[in-house]
This record gives C-alpha cells, structure tokens and sequence, in this order.
C-alpha cells in the first residue's frame, strides 16, 4: 500500500509539474516585435507596415502551434507569424494589406465604417471607399485607443472556389484583396490592436482561441 500511494503522489506531482512549466511557457511566449519599414522623404516620409490575414497560419510559419486563423507581418521580405509592431510616435502609418480569407460578417454594423484613418477611407483593389456592405468583413484591423477600425473584406465564395490560400504563408497568385489605408500615431505607449470579427471556430460565439491570443487575431502597436 505505501509503494502504492508513493507511486500515485510521484505521478501527481510530476503532472502538477508539467502543467506547471506548460503555463509558464505559455504565459511567457511573446510574439517577435517587428518594426515598421520607414519611407524615404521622397516616397512622402512615414513608416510602412504589410500585412496579410490568412484562414490558417500552417506550419512553415508557426510549427508546433495551432494552425489558426492569423494575421502576419512582412519583415526583410519574409512573412512573419507576429501581431506585435513597433511605429515611430507622432507620425504616419501607411498599411497594406493583403486578405486571403473568406468572409464572415460582422455582428456590429458600426464597424463596417471605415473611422480614425487619413480621410476616412481607406482603398479595398484600388478603390476608396469610407464603409462596406457588413456582411463582407473577413476581418477587422483595430486600435480602439487611437480610434482606427478598418473593416477587411474577405474574398466571395466564387474567388474562394477558384483558387483559396489553405496554407500560410500566401502568395499573390492566390485570389486575395488588397486593402491600403493610413493611421497617425500619437504620443508615445502600447496600444492594443484587435479583429472585431468572430472568426475563432469551435469557441463558443467564435470569440476563443486566436481571438484572445497574442499572434492570431490580436496584438500590440508599440508607439516609440
């Protein structure tokens, strides 16, 4: 009997201890902060940022996380898997990006407006537009903080059935579209950023999973 309770307590407390070192490295890993790209005076000055919002992130980006759905940045021509960025303060960002997801929709008609952008708008494959119908939305790119929310039209079920990104990182000859818009920052600090979207399946309301994880669907705007 004492070997027996000797075993059970040893079992016990090696699990306590591998849950225990399993939280600490998740509450501890941190995506890689990425630095927007600064322009050229002659280009008009400010920093750049590309993104690309994808149906699963995959494992040549990410392995051995879960193959969510994500957002990554581009840095010295490579896609990285992070939602953390560093922009100068008092200044202008100037995004692109690139949606190889589907549409969602949004349960919040407000956010289908285009706010707290240079002008209002923003450019959806060339086009300004300052709103889009609610039902389009793959996405959202917001900064409540600085008052940007930028609906992200997904690509329609025809484009989705032709020739769809399974796999991150995507490539141009994916069906996508290609979003512009420009932010001021202001003083410095860290913002977060978020997808208003419910895009986490399997959660309850689709708000679990990369919807509240760092690196997915949320991140930082380090203003420096």
């Amino acid at each position: 009997m004492a070997k027996k309770v000797l075993g059970v307590s040893v079992a016990v407390v090696a699990l306590g201890l591998a849950i225990g070192l399993y939280v600490a490295n998740w509450a501890t890993s941190f995506p890689t902060t990425v630095s927007a790209s600064v322009n050229p005076p002659s280009a008009g000055g400010g920093t750049n940022l590309t993104l690309q919002t994808v149906g699963a992130v995959g494992r040549k980006v990410s392995p051995g996380n879960p193959d969510w759905v994500s957002y990554l940045v581009k840095s010295n021509g490579r896609w990285v898997h992070s939602t953390i960025y560093n922009v100068p303060a008092n200044s202008i960002v100037h995004v692109t990006l690139y949606e190889y997801d589907s549409a969602s929709g949004l349960r919040n008609a407000l956010f289908s407006q285009v706010q707290g952008t240079v002008g209002g708008t923003m450019t959806v494959d060339g086009k300004t537009v300052s709103a889009v119908n609610p039902e389009e939305p793959a996405h959202t790119f917001a900064i409540p903080e600085l008052g940007v929310y930028v609906p992200l039209p997904g690509v329609s079920e025809a484009e989705e059935e032709k020739d769809f990104c399974e796999e991150a990182p995507c490539e141009p000859k994916y069906h996508h579209r290609t979003i512009t818009f420009s932010f001021r920052t202001g003083k410095k600090g860290r913002y977060r950023w978020q997808c208003f979207v419910p895009c986490g399946a399997g959660y309850p309301l689709g708000n679990g999973g990369p919807m509240q994880t760092l690196g997915y669907m949320d991140g930082f705007i380090d203003v420096v």
